[in-house]
């Protein structure tokens, strides 16, 4: 019995690292997509300023804010792909946790039973 609680644990371990890659991904993502919106923000603002280069190249503005925008919706698509496999390893880690504390759980109660059934074993030999 030992020896499966001892795979659970280890099995537990790797679903929360496995977890929290999944948070340090989906974190990432997030942080991506507000820096490409500060940025199309950036080029949006400056667009309308006389000190721009907009007026003589305005294709190429459209194109860095079209461009900045879809990093932002892309890198939010992955974020929410990401916070999908945080549900389901979330899951996962639970599930084997249960199943560890109750395969540990069983071990104790069966270490306990083999004390006391040697308790009154010692106790009869002594009583003889």
């Amino acid at each position: 019995m030992t020896a499966r609680k001892d795979r659970l644990k280890k099995l537990v371990k790797v679903q929360e690292q496995l977890k929290a890659l999944h948070e340090t991904r989906h974190a990432g993502f997030v942080a991506a997509a507000v820096k490409a919106e500060a940025e199309a923000k950036e080029l949006i603002e400056h667009f309308d300023t006389d000190k721009s280069l907009a007026g003589l190249f305005p294709a190429l503005y459209h194109k860095r804010i079209n461009d900045a925008l879809g990093r932002q919706k892309q890198n939010l698509e992955d974020a929410r792909q990401e916070a999908a496999l945080i549900a389901t390893a979330m899951a996962r880690t639970n599930m084997v946790e249960r199943a560890y504390k109750d395969v540990r759980r069983r071990d104790e109660r069966e270490r306990s039973d083999r004390e006391r059934l040697d308790l009154i074993t010692q106790r009869r030999r002594d009583d003889d």
